[in-house]
């Protein structure tokens, strides 16, 4: 294993470019890794040369068994979305040596001439491209670094079907390269078009400066379009949010949605979240997707019936059972990764009890809304109280 791996940021596909430490580290390395393309323009020694591709493991095996020195290229800033992540956790911080250059996105900003200390930025490299659409959809400047396998053009795409409103884009492409290439469009125009691949795309809504979206949690009923009241009330949902201490991934099931009130509230607050709703009625299904888009979230419709539609679906790390009785419960009781947590919803006394022997812990929740009198008066109208189960215990 070698004592020191030496990672060099490139910009400019020219040895000149670089800097003197980095010029001398690839001058007398016994092993060279990067692209194909920073290799054969950077590497004009007898250095082994090992190209970096998919198959990232077997480069960090390959490196693993060299005793000599060993220069890793890559492209800006390797720290930033890069090679050092993989690196560092196989060999040790303590054994690199970092040499970086301004990333693409610090370029990408640059050639806008914007700052970007308040921007959202997501890689789609190695991981979907619609969890990635998600965490920018509500952002008003971002950057998103896409690929091959998620071009510019498909991110429009996830960000339309999002409902995102950014009215400004910019595709900056072979950043540092005399074939660089900044252009202007907007998200139809993005989706409707043929770009460059390995890219940066800069988002913007207005002037970037609006901020994103207001956090909040237990929206009114009036923001969800739902059938005849059926749907989880906004103080009961604020509470069952609470209790469900939503990590920051992972996978979320809401059983029984109805209106999908409560799976479109746990993907606004957590992105990166995958959140599927079960329901069986057809027309509620159709609810939940309008109630998604309209929130501009992405939540996965899955039409069937509890228990039997669960078996098929990813085992979830938490759930809310609003639909489905006991025995849905036992059910995503039986599919609950470790550590995971349930809450259900109930109306009875004696359902809401069995599901504490399951869980470990019951509360009731009884609101009392002011409303209005003819008199000018306000008296304290009751909703029907619910009753929250949740656990298990950790």
């Amino acid at each position: 294993m070698p004592e020191r791996i030496t990672v060099v940021g490139v910009v400019a596909d020219e040895v000149e470019a670089l800097g003197g430490a980095a010029r001398r580290a690839l001058a007398s390395a016994d092993l060279v890794v990067g692209g194909r393309r920073h290799l054969d323009a950077l590497v004009r020694s007898g250095a082994r040369r090992v190209v970096i591709g998919a198959d990232v493991e077997a480069v960090l095996e390959r490196i693993a068994h060299e005793p000599g020195a060993v220069c890793v290229l890559a492209s800006g800033d390797p720290g930033f979305f890069g090679i050092v992540r993989p690196l560092a956790a196989r060999f040790g911080p303590d054994r690199l040596v970092v040499l970086p250059e301004p990333s693409s996105v610090a370029l990408a900003f640059a050639r806008l001439g914007l700052p970007w200390d308040d921007a959202v930025v997501v890689s789609a490299h190695g991981r979907p491209l619609a969890a990635a659409a998600r965490r920018v959809a509500g952002a008003a400047k971002a950057a998103v670094l896409v690929s091959p396998e998620s071009p510019p053009e498909a991110l429009a795409k996830e960000l339309l079907a999002l409902g995102a409103e950014h009215d400004q884009v910019a595709v900056c492409s072979r950043l540092g390269t005399p074939e660089e290439r900044v252009e202007r469009t907007d998200l139809a125009g993005l989706a409707q078009g043929t770009w460059e691949p390995l890219s940066v795309v800069v988002l913007m809504r207005g002037d970037g400066s609006a901020g994103a979206k207001t956090l909040a949690w237990g929206l009114p009923e009036d923001d969800f379009d739902h059938r005849a009241g059926m749907i989880t009330k906004s103080e009961v949902r604020a509470v069952a949010l609470a209790k469900l201490e939503l990590p920051g991934a992972g996978v979320m099931w809401d059983v029984g949605a109805g209106s999908g009130s409560v799976s479109v509230e746990c993907a606004a607050l957590r992105p990166d979240l995958s959140v599927l709703a079960v329901e069986r009625r057809p027309d509620d299904a159709a609810r939940i997707r309008a109630n998604a888009a309209a929130h501009g979230v992405a939540v996965e419709v899955v039409e069937g019936e509890a228990p039997g539609a669960l078996a098929a679906l990813p085992d979830p790390d938490r759930a809310f059972v609003g639909g489905g009785g006991l025995e849905a419960l036992d059910a995503v009781l039986d599919q609950l990764r470790p550590g995971g947590r349930v809450v259900a919803a109930y109306a009875a006394l004696d359902r809401a009890s069995a599901a504490m022997d399951r869980l470990g812990s019951l509360l009731q929740l009884g609101v009392a809304r002011g409303e209005r009198l003819p008199g000018g008066g306000v008296r304290l109208a009751a909703q029907n109280p619910v009753f929250l189960a949740w656990g298990p215990d950790r």
